[in-house]
């Protein structure tokens, strides 16, 4: 990795473990963390995940050779509008935003002469947030999507590929807008659902949520994934979540249905048909 010096925007999980897992593989240049929180950022600096750390984003990224983005994505534009005039030429700047399409819009025309934006998603995270739960080998075998756009320079995508590959994450490049509409369905409408399941119960009796067992907890896990992140994603992919949602609702009637109509066999169908879909994503079933 030729990066001497990483300038790390939002040091909570990602960023965290980002830098961890650079840490954990040799890298000896000097990383710097930024955030809003100064507290936050001393005892990354005394944990040390970071070597230095600052609340000015644009001193932060004075010489940095690679600026990650790790806040939540309604702060990328106002970052960078901070950022854009210090950011030196022959920098990159790369994110690990779950929504790709609208932020690549937005960022690369902000990009200065000689800078370069790669738009990136790191398949990895937990319910947990905060340094406390970074680890270095959180993207260790992940898959971390790259979504080049038709101006992504070709050797600026090919090092940040080779920097995720080199922490151990196993890249594939998609383009931003087939990104948006999977990762609508297979992300943010769990995580959507999540929120309304959750709110669905406790609009039912606000002091039964604790009688809920483990099938409980594993369904709605993700709904203790930080309002704000998910409030940006929601705004940034608006209509490919809108028309996952509509599809959702829609299914959600015919089960409705099925149960008014006490068509038990068909309901059964139903259930059976998800189960089968949800065996193949087990573990062992790619070891048959």
């Amino acid at each position: 990795m030729n990066f001497k010096n990483i300038a790390i925007i939002g040091v909570g999980l990602i960023g965290s473990s980002f830098a961890l897992s650079l840490k954990a593989r040799g890298f000896s240049g000097r990383i710097t963390g930024i955030g809003r929180n100064e507290d936050n950022l001393l005892r990354a600096e005394e944990m040390g995940i970071i070597d230095a750390h600052t609340t000015v984003h644009a001193e932060g990224v004075r010489n940095a050779d690679l600026v990650l983005l790790a806040s939540p994505v309604g702060r990328f534009e106002q970052i960078i509008n901070d950022v854009r005039h210090e950011l030196k030429a022959g920098a990159i700047v790369t994110d690990v935003g779950s929504v790709k399409a609208g932020v690549i819009r937005i960022l690369e025309p902000l990009m200065p002469p000689g800078v370069n934006f790669v738009g990136g998603h790191p398949i990895a995270g937990k319910e947990c947030s905060g340094i406390d739960a970074a680890t270095a080998d959180l993207f260790t075998g992940a898959r971390c999507i790259i979504t080049p756009s038709p101006r992504t320079d070709r050797e600026a995508l090919d090092t940040v590929v080779g920097m995720w590959e080199e922490i151990g994450s196993r890249t594939l490049l998609m383009n931003p807008e087939e990104h948006d509409l999977i990762f609508a369905a297979v992300s943010h409408l769990p995580h959507v659902v999540a929120y309304a399941l959750v709110n669905t119960i406790i609009d039912v009796d606000g002091g039964i949520l604790h009688h809920g067992g483990n099938g409980l907890r594993d369904m709605t896990r993700i709904a203790l994934s930080p309002a704000e992140l998910w409030r940006d994603i929601c705004i940034y992919n608006r209509e490919e979540i809108l028309g996952i949602l509509r599809k959702f609702s829609s299914y959600m009637s015919r089960i409705i249905k099925l149960m008014e109509e006490t068509d038990w066999s068909g309901l059964e169908k139903e259930f059976a048909r998800a189960k089968e879909a949800r065996r193949s994503i087990e573990p062992d079933q790619h070891k048959k």
